[in-house]
């Protein structure tokens, strides 16, 4: 799992919000500044969290930015996927399938139960975790036993007709 810069930052914007309260808010600009971004950069951050219902707006003289619920509330897998959608994609198998429409290991392939674990060991890991744990003074979370896994569908791709043909441009 690899943490983009879109999600890292649009975490560490909540949790300065978090830190703030429920009742605190912050400009864009003060948020830029705090956390030594862009202006334009923390704006588009905010916005994301905004319409994912992470963050309130109010507009005007002495507006800004809050965090949109107690921070208890707030989930980290909920922050994570709201910035750079699902952990693993559910169309994995489809989309990194060669030169087929689909996986030749698609009934029977050990790495996609390797990936859907991890994806699940994550997933509760985060979901455990809050924007609360992290601006608590204590452990941010104590490693437990996990027990979820999440399933990577298999479904066919667009034929080359359709989509143009060729390796996907986001294929690794």
């Amino acid at each position: 799992m690899r943490i983009s810069a879109l999600e890292e930052y649009g975490l560490r914007c909540l949790v300065t919000l978090a830190k703030e309260g429920t009742d605190g808010m912050l400009s864009i600009a003060d948020m830029a500044q705090k956390e030594g971004l862009s202006v334009p950069y923390t704006s588009k951050l905010l916005s994301i969290l905004r319409k994912n219902g992470l963050v309130v707006a109010e507009r005007g003289r002495g507006g800004g930015f809050m965090i949109a619920r107690d921070p208890q509330e707030i989930d980290l897998f909920e922050v994570i996927t709201a910035l750079g959608g699902p952990i693993i994609d559910p169309d994995h198998c489809t989309r990194f399938s060669g030169q087929r429409e689909e996986c030749v290991h698609a009934d029977n392939c050990s790495v996609h139960e390797v990936l859907g674990g991890l994806a699940g060991y994550i997933q509760e890991f985060l979901s455990r975790t809050t924007l609360a744990d992290l601006i608590s003074t204590g452990p941010v979370i104590e490693l437990k036993p996990l027990s979820s896994r999440v399933n990577i569908q298999s479904a066919p791709r667009p034929s080359a007709e359709m989509s143009g043909g060729g390796m996907s441009a986001d294929a690794e």
